[in-house]
């Protein structure tokens, strides 16, 4: 489609000179700015590339989950910086003009490179870092919200994004087993930010006036309780509140990785003891570096005991909430006070979608306390209670639970429940098939779809802890600049280990055996 045919076929043109409050004759845009603001709004141009869009991401998830292809599509990172900026220099040019030019083929020249420069999540080798292989109708959702810019500091902003945000809100909560009338939540953009909003609720709710005053005129300073293993952004959070991250009061793990429930008892006392003030418990569901979950209900009791808030960073595992399989591993989730769990994970929606919830629905007006006359309206204060701005630290919002909402709308409850089964069993699988080989070592029973392993072949076996670790780490390396699989590295009681999440519903056993052959070929080679 070339574009003067665009044009003739459009009545964006003379929609945009006749809604233009200032004569033609004497105004400053001049015909060519016109036009090309025409063109880059004109429904006729979207329509022809939403088609070819379509036709373009239909065609790659064809292949990708066929297997064909590499995972990633591995280039140094200043050549893919160089490739870009060659795209927006051309965009640029004067050559690129909207008379000479043909926009459909210059679109498929972009997505196209698009999809062969990135990562491929959808491949079945990928089985990498804990982000999914997400429904693809999801994004179809989303791409409604995202076109007509949906935004949701206040309600009258995104009505129907807001009422969406809402519904998934309150079905989630209630799947994990908050009382329906009681508890409140929010989505706010990704895990970290999750994290960081319930965790400052938790000190304004324990310091009471920290908000206003800051933490200067505290006579001793305040805590933050965590797992040993807690994500990095834990750390982060506190630093951000105020609190230091040398303020972190790390709990020893049992010989699962889970907390230890005695030493958080011992650990609650002594700051108790001391006249510490205490932030928060903050607990996993599961920890990020095997999977490891928390026993809730014995933390919460102890909490309770020591009235402690309990925060869980159920941003992996929480959506086993939704499978009667694997619901045990989050039993007593709804016990406390706030949680975080991560549509963009187990849930398998595109990022950034991470849900905060609050046991007691108050709690969600303690995170701030400010005013904005120009955005929140004095005259229907009611609105309060659906204004985000309100609650979220980010005032302009993306419509976030859109796919959620629609996937969840067409599919239901089911097809979560499969996906965390499916996936689940998968890793268990896994680890059973890494018992069965004489040249791998798996690090421990994973409880969910995270496997962590090493690869001892002869060779390495009887080389230095350092040789040792090194081997993992440059095994891992070469396999992935291959393309054939994707799969990450962590390290435990510090030595280094191969780490997996298998979170492509479409990955199977004999993908994983695959994997296997994969690393003893690449092992030989470096050995």
């Amino acid at each position: 489609m070339q574009i003067a045919m665009i044009f003739r076929s459009s009545s964006a043109v003379k929609i945009l000179a006749d809604s233009n409050p200032i004569n033609n004759q004497t105004s400053n845009i001049s015909h060519s700015q016109r036009e090309l603001i025409a063109t880059a709004y004109d429904p006729g141009l979207v329509r022809e590339l939403g088609k070819r869009l379509a036709q373009s991401l239909a065609s790659h998830l064809a292949s990708v989950q066929s297997g064909a292809g590499p995972v990633l599509n591995w280039q140094d990172p200043p050549a893919n910086v160089l490739a870009a900026q060659k795209q927006i220099a051309q965009g640029d040019s004067a050559s690129n003009s909207l008379e000479n030019e043909n926009l459909a083929q210059r679109f498929d020249a972009l997505i196209q490179q698009a999809l062969s420069c990135g990562q491929n999540l959808h491949h079945p080798h990928y089985v990498g870092h804990q982000v999914p292989a997400s429904v693809p109708l999801a994004a179809l959702f989303d791409a409604a919200t995202t076109l007509t810019n949906q935004v949701m500091a206040i309600y009258e902003m995104g009505p129907w994004a807001t009422a969406v945000e809402r519904a998934v809100v309150q079905r989630l909560g209630e799947a994990i087993g908050f009382a329906a009338d009681e508890f409140g939540g929010l989505i706010t953009s990704g895990g970290s930010l999750a994290n960081l909003t319930a965790l400052l609720t938790a000190r304004n709710v324990a310091l009471g006036d920290s908000w206003t005053q800051g933490l200067t005129a505290k006579s001793a300073a305040p805590v933050l309780v965590a797992h040993a293993e807690a994500h990095y952004c834990i750390t982060r959070s506190a630093g951000i509140l105020g609190l230091g991250t040398e303020q972190v009061v790390r709990v020893p793990i049992d010989s699962r990785r889970r907390m230890d429930v005695d030493q958080l008892d011992k650990t609650l006392a002594n700051l108790r003891n001391q006249n510490t003030p205490i932030i928060a418990v903050s607990a996993a569901a599961c920890a990020t570096p095997v999977g490891a979950f928390d026993p809730l209900n014995d933390i919460a009791e102890v909490c309770r005991r020591h009235e402690v808030w309990l925060h869980v960073d159920a941003a992996h595992g929480g959506a086993a909430c939704l499978s009667t399989k694997y619901r045990h591993l989050v039993a007593g989730l709804e016990l406390a006070d706030s949680v975080v769990c991560d549509a963009h994970k187990m849930l398998f929606m595109p990022a950034l979608c991470a849900l905060v919830f609050y046991r007691n629905r108050e709690h969600r007006f303690a995170t701030f306390a400010q005013t904005a006359p120009y955005l929140f309206d004095p005259s229907a204060p009611g609105m309060a209670e659906y204004d985000n701005g309100m609650v979220n630290l980010e005032c302009t919002k993306r419509a976030a639970a859109m796919g959620l909402w629609g996937v969840w709308s067409m599919f239901g409850q089911r097809l979560f429940e499969a996906m965390v089964d499916t996936t689940f069993d998968l890793g268990h699988r896994f680890y059973e098939i890494l018992e069965e080989q004489t040249d791998f070592e798996p690090f421990c029973q994973p409880e969910c779809n995270i496997a962590v392993f090493r690869y001892l072949p002869n060779k390495i076996r009887n080389r230095s802890a350092k040789e040792v670790d090194n081997f993992q780490l440059e095994l891992r390396r070469a396999v992935v600049q291959s393309g054939e699989f994707y799969l990450v590295q962590t390290t435990l009681d510090k030595r280094s280990y191969l780490r997996t999440t298998i979170i492509n519903p479409l990955t199977t056993e004999d993908h994983l055996k695959n994997l296997l052959d994969t690393l003893r070929i690449h092992g030989e080679r470096l050995l």
